[in-house]
């Protein structure tokens, strides 16, 4: 039995929305990323959102089963996380990856520690991230879609950036371009993102800043064009809407959202421009995850009932 209280600041919240009513609107949010990824990419793709979602479910269900705990995949945090692991897998990835990853990011880095609410990075992100460095082959092989004219081409739009080759801002707002499932259509995350904002499930200053800090810093560093090239490119989008907003991972203030948004746009732009790995979103989040508790220790209100010291 757990017998230590922890006090903290806010927040302590009521609200008649559940776990899983949130979680549901995410799903909704992130269908249209989803139907593009399937219509540019074909049935592999959704072959391997079905793995990646029911990966993470099963492996909730019998960690929570084995170790004799309350069952909760009913509130749908499971299946978000693997929407969001297959959209940051490569269209023609085979499905082995997509469940592998799936057990990587609910046993490893959520319930092994805590369950939802616990884990310090994002469950999704932290897994595809593992797979990265475990297949690099698999992960950075990317296919191209069904309209692009050279079919034989799948590089990315960061790759040709990176090459001197010319890249269509059209293109990359309805996702005519090479990457992962989920990345692609911009438009589809713009608006399943926008739809999070308007209905109070995400704060708008993460993606905001994120978004915003990026294109000032390639502004300043490559000029007005390449900068709008560069937030439309790669993962930044859908990074910045759907993963760095996570609530158990990005800092409880205004001010401190702010400043991860700002950090991730920064790490985004130091990544891309002077690594040798030309995209740095998820590594970004990832390390402005680990920040978070330090973000909070500096930027979160007063115990609910703190007075000053009066000496």
């Amino acid at each position: 039995m757990k017998s230590n209280l922890i006090v903290t600041s806010s927040p302590h919240l009521r609200t008649d929305r559940s776990t899983r009513s949130i979680m549901q609107e995410v799903c909704i949010a992130l269908l249209p990323a989803g139907i593009a990824g399937i219509v540019y990419f074909g049935f592999n793709s959704l072959a391997l959102m079905i793995a990646s979602v029911l990966a993470c479910v099963v492996s909730e269900y019998l960690f929570q089963r084995i170790n004799h705990q309350k069952i909760l995949i009913g509130d749908w945090s499971a299946v978000v996380t693997g929407l969001l692991l297959a959209y940051n897998l490569p269209a023609d990835a085979p499905l082995w990856i997509a469940v592998v990853g799936g057990v990587i990011a609910i046993v490893l880095v959520k319930q092994c520690f805590g369950g939802l609410g616990g884990n310090f990075m994002n469950p999704a992100l932290t897994a595809r991230a593992i797979l990265f460095v475990s297949w690099a082959d698999i992960m950075s092989s990317y296919p191209a879609t069904r309209f692009m004219v050279d079919s034989s081409s799948g590089a990315t739009p960061l790759m040709q950036i990176q090459n001197g080759e010319n890249v269509r801002v059209l293109d990359l707002l309805v996702g005519n371009c090479g990457g992962v499932i989920g990345e692609t259509c911009k438009l589809a995350i713009i608006a399943g993102g926008l739809y999070l904002i308007f209905r109070g499930i995400v704060d708008w200053r993460i993606p905001l800043t994120f978004i915003l800090t990026t294109f000032i810093c390639y502004l300043i560093s490559d000029g007005a064009y390449n900068s709008l090239l560069q937030i439309l490119s790669g993962g930044l989008m859908l990074g910045a809407f759907f993963m760095a907003t996570d609530y158990v991972t990005c800092p409880m203030s205004e001010l401190g959202r702010i400043i991860m948004g700002i950090g991730c746009g920064l790490l985004v732009f130091v990544i891309r421009k002077y690594a040798s790995y030309i995209e740095g979103c998820s590594f970004s989040i990832l390390f402005m995850n680990v920040m978070t508790p330090l973000i909070d220790r500096f930027t979160a209100g007063k115990t609910f009932g703190e007075v000053k010291n009066r000496g």
